[in-house]
């Protein structure tokens, strides 16, 4: 009957403790980092990480999608291309996507508590000691211990820490008195530790996993961010290049006028219609437009030179020398409505990577405050063993004669480690052991100022966030009143542009008649020039606002369509 009761607590203990055993599809971490897997005994990934010599290898991929826009030999790019290009290739944003990583391998890191482990120890002791009694068997007493233990151990999600030992232990002796020779011995232990109040339940222990996602979050928030300046950058090189061209496009129209005019100028003193002194005047005005069609030049070899440093195309030297040709031209705003600047403002609220990666801090500052409190509770738990014994080997029975003292030896009986363990797992001599254990601190400095500093940094990081919204608002404010301001500068441009066109062809007309200077005629000239540059510029400009207003909305990423996984 004992023995059936023995037999029955056994199986409830080893099934809640299996029932207990952490989920393993509810463990496994949301994402797993490609750069480090933490596999498994006995996998073969096991043997070839713990025990390979082989260091990681970190191999650089050339820059890719390059030939999809080769037309000729030209680069062709509107800026949607052009984008995609830098999200394929520009280094900083592999640099941000990887630095992601690090935050995931954390959460792998988190679940380490939670993670088995096995111990094993054998040993072999052969001692020889000189007998000071006749008890003692032999003259030279001779025994070879060996014993060999096992140990597995795992804290399970709801805090409970388990134990399961085996141990086995044989001992080999020429003591002339022994009943058992060799003699085989095996237990069997199973310990297990409930916490009660401190630890208890399975939220409190996961509290570093929740925190570990919680900063994967904010990371994600702030890799973002970083995409959304890094896209801003790419996008203010490719109207770097569009402004650059332009203005070499103006110009050089201009050194054209020039020309022309040179050559009139020079037909005319052939004719004597003007005197010497009156040609040098177009002259210095072609040589001032060479040299402003050289610096334009250089200053568009330049911001294309930026432009393929964004898109990694420096890498490539099949790449690297291809002219560049950009799509996108430069047009006037057509919608004049007023912005609805508090629109934008509660669209960058809810889009603004950096106000959100902030606000995830709050979540943190919650799950710390959790884990700050769980540490003031007593350490109030319930423990439990249960222990199987047995015990195998050759059996010597000895017999006392005459009532001497003397022992004498009759027929061996053999045995070994399968009586030992059938003893063992017949629970013929268990033992078992219920009890409660507590700590209660009378005074915990350490954990009581662990959660003030948790009350204290939800309220920096509450101070903060209304500082980013304010900061925000601001923001967006700016930029939207900058959209407005070059939106009015392109017309107005456009309006100083048409009065140079009537100026100067008045002044032409008035040359013809000779009512005019030629000093006049080349000044009209370079007010035509100017104004063609200051459309080119402002047009622009209002881009460069445009895409400011989308970076600081957070809106840049989704109206680019670029989506980040």
């Amino acid at each position: 009957m004992n023995r059936n009761l023995i037999r029955l607590f056994f199986a409830l203990g080893a099934s809640t403790f299996l029932a207990a055993q952490p989920d393993p599809q509810r463990l496994v971490p949301p994402s797993t980092s490609p750069l480090l897997q933490a596999p498994t005994f006995p996998k073969k990934a096991f043997f070839r990480q713990y025990f390979g010599k082989e260091l990681p290898r970190v191999d650089l991929l050339p820059p890719v999608r390059f030939q999809d826009f080769v037309i000729g030999d030209k680069l062709e790019l509107s800026l949607r291309s052009y984008l995609e290009l830098v999200l394929a290739n520009n280094t900083d944003v592999q640099v941000q996507r990887l630095s992601v990583e690090r935050f995931k391998n954390a959460i792998t890191r988190s679940y380490g508590r939670f993670d088995p482990s096995v111990f094993a120890s054998f040993s072999a002791v052969r001692a020889k000691q000189q007998s000071n009694s006749l008890i003692q068997g032999a003259n030279v007493l001779s025994t070879l211990n060996q014993p060999f233990a096992a140990n597995y151990s795992q804290t399970l999600e709801s805090g409970t820490d388990v134990q399961v030992g085996f141990n086995a232990r044989k001992n080999s002796t020429n003591d002339a008195f022994a009943t058992f020779n060799p003699t085989i011995t095996s237990g069997l232990n199973v310990n297990f530790t409930q916490p009660l109040w401190r630890n208890r339940g399975n939220y409190v222990n996961r509290i570093p996993i929740m925190i570990a996602t919680s900063r994967l979050r904010r990371s994600e928030y702030d890799m973002r961010d970083q995409l959304l300046q890094i896209l801003q950058r790419a996008e203010l090189a490719y109207w770097q290049v569009i402004q650059a061209r332009e203005s070499l496009r103006v110009q050089e129209g201009s050194l054209q006028v020039s020309g022309e005019f040179l050559k009139r100028s020079q037909r005319e003193l052939e004719l004597g219609a003007i005197s010497a002194l009156d040609i040098y005047q177009p002259q210095q005005n072609y040589a001032n437009a060479e040299v402003r069609v050289t610096q334009a030049r250089y200053q568009l070899q330049q911001a294309e030179d930026q432009l393929r440093r964004q898109m990694a195309a420096d890498l490539d030297p099949d790449i690297r020398t291809l002219p560049i040709t950009l799509t996108e031209t430069v047009q006037a705003p057509s919608d004049d409505r007023p912005l609805d600047k508090e629109q934008y403002v509660e669209l960058a609220f809810q889009k603004r990577p950096d106000l959100r990666a902030q606000l995830q801090d709050l979540d943190v500052d919650d799950l710390s405050y959790q884990q700050a409190k769980n540490r003031l509770k007593p350490d109030f738990a319930l423990t439990g063993a249960f222990t199987s014994n047995g015990r195998g080997g050759n059996f010597i029975p000895r017999t006392n004669t005459l009532g001497t003292g003397v022992t004498t030896a009759s027929q061996l009986i053999p045995g070994g480690f399968g009586d030992a363990l059938n003893y063992v797992f017949g629970f013929d001599f268990p033992t078992y052991q219920m009890g409660l254990q507590l700590r209660f601190p009378l005074r915990d400095r350490a954990a009581q100022a662990d959660l003030a500093d948790a009350v204290v940094s939800k309220r920096i990081n509450s101070l903060r966030a209304r500082n980013i919204q304010q900061t925000i608002r601001q923001d967006v404010l700016n930029a939207a009143t900058r959209v407005e301001s070059s939106r009015a500068g392109v017309k107005l441009a456009q309006v100083a542009l048409d009065f140079s066109l009537k100026r100067l062809d008045a002044e032409q007309k008035r040359y013809d008649l000779g009512v005019s200077t030629i000093f006049l005629l080349i000044q009209a000239q370079q007010d035509l020039i100017t104004a063609q540059s200051e459309v080119v510029t402002q047009s622009v400009q209002y881009r460069r606002d445009l895409l400011n207003l989308e970076r600081v909305t957070g809106n840049l990423l989704e109206a680019r369509g670029v989506v980040v996984e």
